[in-house]
């Protein structure tokens, strides 16, 4: 099954992958931070520094260092950000992807870079309930629930425009091509049917919606059939073909057990000579056996009052 998905979704090659951004601890940069900004501070504030005539105006050459003191304690605040759990920071620098920060807790890197947010917890996505045709044309609803994470981040920002609708619509694609590709009941013919096969219907699911996804660095960690029966239009009469089936099953097995116990009966009566039956005797009493055994109502005997043969 997997060489025909294989065949059938195209997905186009990656442009971008995932790589490491360059990044440092953000606690050592905070400190250096508050120290510039304190030393530009000092500048402006200590009389000595600041001014060079009487009148305490500060030189020019004291207010463009301050300035750069300012100008660098804002640079190096401004590459500051935070990194939660189960989240990542997609960089670009004026455009170009230049990595992502994984590590959690306070980082730093270039103040020039845009930071995007993406999450790299586990999600779910459950469909609606679609209503599709099965391999035999019959109307069914079927919906799946799918858990899935985002494995390739740049993937994920770049190669499409929302991934997260992006899964949505793939997952949708791939509910509805499975169940066009099965019989709901394949009643009692060889083959797989999404009703009597649901392990093995999800495990073709999962690998359809692991290949349609892969473009936007998802990863499908697993996938579930939640809800399926046939459309309102004709469940009552497939409800009564599945009764149908069921009784036809059912007086079967009643049948073959019969016929042993008569098949044991007339043994253990011609080994132990108990009684001695000629052939229509024989047949008589087969007819009353099954009739008693197979009868879905309970009998009446009848007490033969004279002989076996009157």
């Amino acid at each position: 099954m997997s060489a025909t998905i294989e065949t059938t979704v195209h997905m186009p090659a990656p442009v971008v992958r995932e790589k490491h951004a360059r990044e440092l601890p953000g606690l050592p940069m905070f400190l250096a931070g508050l120290v510039v900004f304190a030393v530009g501070v000092w500048v402006l504030v200590d009389p000595v520094i600041s001014t060079v005539d009487v009148g305490g105006t500060p030189s020019a050459g004291i207010l463009v260092v301050m300035v750069l003191l300012f100008l660098a304690a804002a640079l190096i605040m401004r590459g500051l950000f935070t990194v939660a759990p189960g989240e990542a920071r997609v960089l670009q620098f004026f455009g170009r992807y230049v990595g992502t920060v994984r590590t959690d807790g306070l980082r730093w890197v270039n103040p020039f870079t845009t930071r995007e947010k993406i999450s790299t917890r586990i999600r779910n996505h459950e469909t609606t309930a679609l209503k599709v045709n099965d391999a035999d044309g019959n109307p069914i609803e079927i919906a799946a629930v799918v858990v899935w994470q985002v494995e390739d981040t740049a993937r994920a920002r770049f190669e499409v425009d929302d991934f997260v609708r992006f899964v949505g619509i793939q997952t949708e694609t791939a509910v509805r091509h499975i169940a066009t590709s099965y019989p709901y009941d394949n009643h009692e013919a060889s083959g797989l049917s999404l009703r009597e096969n649901a392990d093995e219907i999800t495990e073709t699911l999962v690998i359809e919606i692991a290949a349609r996804v892969q473009s936007a660095g998802v990863k499908v960690i697993e996938s579930r059939l939640t809800h399926l029966a046939y459309a309102p239009e004709i469940a009552h009469a497939m409800l009564q073909r599945q009764q149908a089936s069921a009784v036809v099953a059912a007086r079967t097995r009643i049948v073959e057990g019969a016929v042993g116990m008569v098949e044991l009966a007339l043994q253990r009566l011609s080994e132990q000579n108990v009684v001695e039956l000629d052939e229509e005797r024989k047949a008589a009493m087969v007819s009353n056996l099954l009739v008693v055994l197979c009868g879905d109502r309970s009998t009446q005997p009848v007490v033969n009052a004279g002989s076996l043969y009157t």
